[in-house]
């Protein structure tokens, strides 16, 4: 095998897509495998609903989470069958993080995908629809956004959520608080900010009560320790202890989303090559702004399956 060392990472929500991995599908029966275990276990069928529902269902939040996730082990698990190269380690983007926990063994896929629906369906509860915000912001540096977030929080809650690379960081919080924030930002000199298309402040305190119920659902579950370790959201660093997994969790759903750090862990650890398991491109993106010389790949197709493989052989 290869040589290199390899990260798989999983993508977060904003990477669906109405009509992903059809191709992958029609060429590997093994990924409408999965999806159909994932619709016997939601109650529904995941693929119509994939590759023929409309797009504003699959965006919402308690849709998009099992979606994806079923997406990224869909791919990973051919990508086994097919004797590809074993990572290193993983990590995922918010969500992506339970992808990664199934995939490297850690959650239950059955179990994962009732548990990422309930998250969703906590995390849009937590916030009214239409009060809660969320904005991109590049071209300044981290400690100016953390500083204009403390000052707009006189208008309400708002606070920097993911920091996806150096240059660009997300803020959310209530909708008066980001409002204002991209206000200040934009004075400042941020070459832009602008407010996101998503349903709840993801990633903030006011998410607190969503964590709640998210540790309730966990407690039900059978959380074992990562055969590949996975880097975590909260801290950049990998965890074996499946009671830790679970706390770190409950606490990413109202803690900052350090993609940052968790890039510049597997750099740390030898990381030469990230594979993207699942639809989309956006942290192949994120990796290749953190460090240029990281061979960035991604699966979604055919021929980037192909790519992926030839790319990691011996």
């Amino acid at each position: 095998m290869t040589s290199k060392k390899v990260a798989f990472v999983f993508p977060g929500q904003g990477s669906q897509k109405v009509g992903m991995l059809s191709e992958l599908a029609a060429a590997h029966a093994s990924v409408r495998a999965t999806f159909d275990e994932a619709s016997e276990a939601l109650g529904y069928d995941m693929w119509d609903l994939v590759q023929n529902g409309q797009q504003e269902q699959l965006n919402l939040t308690e849709t998009t989470q099992p979606v994806l996730l079923t997406s990224s082990v869909a791919v990973w698990r051919l990508w086994c069958e097919l004797g590809g190269a074993k990572p290193a380690l993983m990590a995922g983007h918010s969500l992506g993080e339970f992808s990664a926990l199934v995939c490297a063994g850690s959650l239950q896929f059955a179990d994962a995908v009732k548990l990422v629906r309930a998250r969703g369906q906590a995390m849009q509860t937590a916030v009214p629809v239409g009060e809660g915000a969320m904005a991109a912001v590049l071209g300044l540096d981290d400690e100016q956004i953390v500083a204009i977030c403390q000052q707009a929080s006189e208008a309400g809650v708002v606070e920097a959520v993911n920091f996806n690379s150096p240059g660009q960081v997300v803020i959310a919080g209530q909708v008066a608080a980001v409002d204002r924030a991209i206000e200040l930002l934009k004075e400042a000199g941020a070459k832009r900010a602008m407010p996101l298309p998503v349903s709840a402040p993801f990633h903030t305190s006011l998410m607190r009560p969503a964590g709640e119920k998210l540790q309730e659902a966990l407690a039900q579950l059978s959380v074992g320790a990562p055969a590949i370790p996975v880097v975590h959201n909260v801290h950049g660093a990998t965890e074996a202890d499946p009671e830790k997994i679970k706390a770190l969790l409950v606490e990413q759903i109202y803690s900052p989303v350090k993609w940052v750090s968790c890039v510049e862990a597997m750099l740390e650890a030898g990381v030469e090559t990230t594979v993207e398991c699942g639809p989309g491109k956006v942290l192949s993106g994120l990796n290749k702004r953190v460090q240029k010389s990281l061979e960035c790949l991604n699966i979604e197709t055919p021929e980037t399956l192909d790519a992926a493989l030839a790319a990691l052989q011996a």
